[in-house]
């Protein structure tokens, strides 16, 4: 299924909090009606045309966490999911049916709550490894040296190498599709 021309777009920089390192070079990325009706399969091969593998379903975990090894594209495949990004008092996001989410390395998130019958398609560029980190003692500087090792992907999960990521993660210089 194609993605949905007239998808909105937001962005948000999520900064270091002490617990959870944040990304101060790259903003997380919501994409809104990426695809109308979906189901997982959907989800799955829309990253993996686009170069985001490693694909799983499954759901977001109800703690806090980031990756220090990989970006992470999520979409959501079916139902609805409030998420908080950054840790405790960072922002929430509804996400529905059809919504998808670029989450750089370093960006902690957490399911706050979800309807019965949510799930969520996740990917990495390139099928990079990931790691879970939940901001505990000792993780950094370790995790920090790791976010900085993380290699840009070649493309946007959602709209591939002319998606509006590669002008906002600054992989193209011209201006950026959707609203920022």
């Amino acid at each position: 299924m194609p993605p949905i021309p007239d998808r909105d777009i937001a962005t948000l920089m999520i900064p270091d909090t002490g617990d959870f390192p944040g990304n101060a070079d790259l903003p997380l990325v919501l994409y809104t009606n990426v695809l109308a009706a979906t189901n997982h399969d959907d989800f799955e091969a829309l990253f993996l045309s686009n170069g985001w593998s490693g694909t799983w379903r499954n759901g977001i975990f109800p703690y806090h966490h980031y990756h220090s090894t990989a970006h992470e594209a999520i979409g959501i495949a079916r139902g609805t999911v409030r998420v908080q990004f950054g840790g405790e008092g960072g922002p929430e996001f509804a996400l529905n049916t059809g919504d998808a989410v670029v989450i750089p390395a370093g960006v902690a998130h957490r399911n706050l709550e979800s309807s019965d019958d949510y799930l969520v398609v996740g990917a990495y560029p390139g099928g990079e490894v990931w790691d879970v980190h939940t901001g505990i003692e000792g993780e950094r500087p370790r995790s920090d040296s790791n976010i900085s090792l993380v290699q840009l992907p070649t493309g946007d999960p959602v709209a591939g190498n002319d998606g509006p990521l590669m002008v906002l993660w600054g992989l193209r210089t011209e201006e950026a599709g959707g609203r920022r």
